[in-house]
């Protein structure tokens, strides 16, 4: 599992995705559904620093979600330049470089397309197709996802860590559906990176599946 966005969608700005293209505020994997439009200019003060703290782990989700209302009062936002530059002017430049806006267009994102549901749901149906033997391969690209995967993995190998809300509950008495390979994640290279530096916050976690019978869950919302 990739759990990546493709360039192609980044690059296209009628996507809506990245703040390095002026586009319409969308970011919608499919063209279904509530946009990151509406979220951002309908959903209150309170929700809006839920979500950019929650799905972006920023820290000035607060001050962002006040940016955000204060601007909208004047005039619909809807382009991803004009919510960049709203961000930009409450949040500095971390010291590693990341543009301001970056956490937020991902917590966005993420809420928009219920990425975490999405995931969750998808590694439960991997364990009931996989054959024993056969491995499951996930490839993160933020931590929110990765922590979920690595979650997934524990409880699955029997060493059950605390539930997050998008992860599937189970019976702890089952027995184990996988085997860990990656006892840590495993990152690219310098040599990748520099061939691809969207390649850099990748994480790959990877386990084999057991002759055990798929675990009975109920995937949260």
């Amino acid at each position: 599992l990739d759990l990546g966005i493709s360039s192609a969608q980044l690059d296209d700005p009628l996507r809506g995705f990245s703040f390095q293209h002026d586009g319409p505020l969308d970011m919608r994997m499919e063209n279904a559904g509530p946009d990151a439009m509406s979220f951002v200019n309908q959903a209150s003060e309170t929700e809006l620093a839920r979500v950019i703290r929650g799905y972006g782990e920023e820290r000035r989700a607060l001050t962002v979600a006040k940016a955000i209302v204060a601007a909208r009062s004047r005039q619909t936002i809807s382009r991803t330049g004009d919510l960049a530059a709203i961000v930009r002017r409450v949040v500095k430049k971390s010291a590693d470089g990341l543009d301001p806006a970056t956490r937020t267009f991902q917590a966005l994102r993420v809420h928009v397309n219920n990425e975490l549901g999405e995931l969750a749901s998808g590694l439960a149906a991997a364990e009931r197709v996989l054959a024993a033997g056969s491995r499951l391969v996930v490839v993160s690209f933020h931590s929110l996802e990765d922590r979920l995967v690595k979650s997934f993995f524990r409880d699955r190998i029997g060493r059950a860590s605390n539930p997050s809300r998008h992860q599937p509950t189970q019976k702890r008495e089952d027995v184990p559906s996988f085997r860990l390979l990656t006892a840590r994640p495993v990152r690219p290279k310098t040599g990748e990176i520099s061939a691809n530096v969207r390649s850099r916050s990748a994480r790959l976690r990877a386990a084999e599946r057991t002759s055990a019978a798929p675990w009975s869950v109920q995937v949260l919302a």
